[in-house]
Parts: C-alpha cells; sequence; structure tokens
C-alpha cells in the first residue's frame, strides 16, 4: 500500500483542527490502514476536539531531555537522538485504529523552534511505519517556513468565509514556493460555508492556482460537541460535516 502524507493548514480559527479531526473519524471507522495523527498546533485542538487527555508531548520529552544533557546525565556514548526517538514514541497515544502524537507547546523562548527541528527529524523515521499521516499543522506561514511540510502529498488549506482566510491561503503558497516546499497536490477546502457557495470555491482555487476539494458545511451537530467538549468521534454518520468529509477522503482516494 502506498504512504500518504496529509497536512491541514490555513488561517487561525478557519477549521483546520475540525477538518483534521472529521477525516480521522472517517480513517478510524473505515479501518484497513495503519494512520498516524500529529497534532502540530501549539493550542493542542485536535486532542481536544478528540477527546484525548494528553500527558506527554514531544515539547515536554524534548524539554526532558535538554535537562538531562544540561545536567550531565546522559552517559558518554549515548545517542541523544535515540534516546529521544524513544521518548517521542513513548508519548503516542493508542486510539481504535490509528495512534495520535502531540507535539505540545515549548517551556521558555525559543523551545518551540527546537521542537519543530525534532518533528522535522522524527516524522520521515515514523511516516514509515504508517499508511496514512495527518498533520494538523500551527495556524498561519511558520511550519512553512521553517520546512515541518516536506514530502507531503496533500496540502489541504482550509478557509472559512473571510477576506483573510483566502489571503492566508495565498500566502501559504507563495512561502512554499520562497522556500522549495514542494506538494504533490495544494488543496483548497472551505468550512462553514453554504452548499451554495460551491462554484464561489472552485472559481477560488482556481485563480489561486490550487486543486479544489470540496466544502464542510456549517453543521450544528459539529457546534453542539465543541460547546459540550464531546469528542467528534461520536459524531453521527449523517451529519452533514461528516458527509462531506467522506467527499473530501473520496478525493484524496482513500474510501
Amino acid at each position: 500500500m502506498t504512504r500518504m502524507v496529509i497536512s491541514v493548514s490555513g488561517k487561525g480559527g478557519a477549521g483546520k483542527s475540525t477538518v483534521a479531526a472529521l477525516l480521522l473519524k472517517l480513517l478510524d471507522e473505515k479501518g484497513g490502514r495503519t494512520v498516524l495523527a500529529v497534532d502540530a498546533d501549539p493550542a493542542s485542538n485536535l486532542a481536544d476536539m478528540l477527546g484525548f487527555q494528553v500527558e506527554k508531548t514531544v515539547a515536554k520529552v524534548a524539554e526532558e531531555l535538554r535537562r538531562d544533557i544540561e545536567r550531565g546525565a546522559i552517559p558518554p556514548g549515548v545517542s541523544k537522538k535515540d534516546i529521544l526517538e524513544f521518548k517521542v514514541y513513548s508519548a503516542l497515544k493508542e486510539a481504535k485504529n490509528f495512534d495520535l502524537l502531540v507535539m505540545g507547546r515549548g517551556e521558555g523562548e525559543g523551545c518551540y523552534c527546537y521542537v519543530n527541528s525534532v518533528l522535522t527529524g522524527i516524522l520521515d523515521t515514523l511516516t514509515k511505519n504508517y499508511d496514512v499521516t495527518l498533520m494538523d499543522m500551527e495556524a498561519g506561514l511558520e511550519h512553512v517556513s521553517r520546512r515541518t511540510d516536506r514530502d507531503v502529498d496533500y496540502m489541504l488549506i482550509v478557509v472559512d468565509p473571510s477576506k483573510m482566510s483566502f489571503e492566508t491561503a495565498k500566502r501559504i503558497k507563495e512561502v512554499a514556493e520562497e522556500v522549495h516546499v514542494e506538494f504533490k497536490h495544494m488543496v483548497l477546502v472551505g468550512n462553514r460555508f453554504s452548499l451554495e457557495d460551491e462554484d464561489y470555491l472552485r472559481k477560488r482555487a482556481e485563480s489561486l492556482g490550487m486543486e479544489y476539494g470540496g466544502l464542510i458545511p456549517e453543521d450544528i451537530n459539529v457546534h453542539r460537541f465543541n460547546l459540550e467538549g464531546r469528542p467528534l468521534l461520536e459524531l453521527p454518520d449523517d451529519s452533514p460535516a461528516v458527509i462531506a468529509a467522506k467527499k473530501l477522503l473520496e478525493y484524496m482516494g482513500l474510501l
């Protein structure tokens, strides 16, 4: 089976974590593939939406290693990379048909840049063990400029009904070109649009030089689940957002 890496990006608040959670719900229910979900947003919204209580994050285990190095607690000849890789694997949370890795937020100034470098280094190793890797990236452009999206098959750029959302989508594409990050497919996905906006979104995607992957409509079930803190994995299959997410998975050849 061909391995696939999917990255979900966009303006803060556009709904990228919601889109990622919907895709994971469907992949989890379908089974048949090994799936790794990476919550790379410091806010860890994806973990919350999935209903996961996370004690270990990559940021925490990286900070533990940094302190051990400073204290001289690492024996000579022991590979720091191997220790860190072991710690990262121990931070994986297991669901029914997917594993979740939460990057988290570093402590103090500059630490999160280090966490990003860790992410870049370990994903190549991790993704080789999974059929599908789905990454919920931090909002905006930093992850692209830091080159943490290399070797991505589908870059899903989520937009909401706002001018700034489309401006962010445009800048993500521009920054990717500036730093020579290539995606096999750069796909515009609308969130909280009405079905009547389909033609508008298709034209906007074309004008931005992107593919059009579809839209996730406003869904009262998603709204209520988020308000009540219920996992989106439990959304009913007839929810409009779930039905739309199925079409997006079909577009990527995963259903």
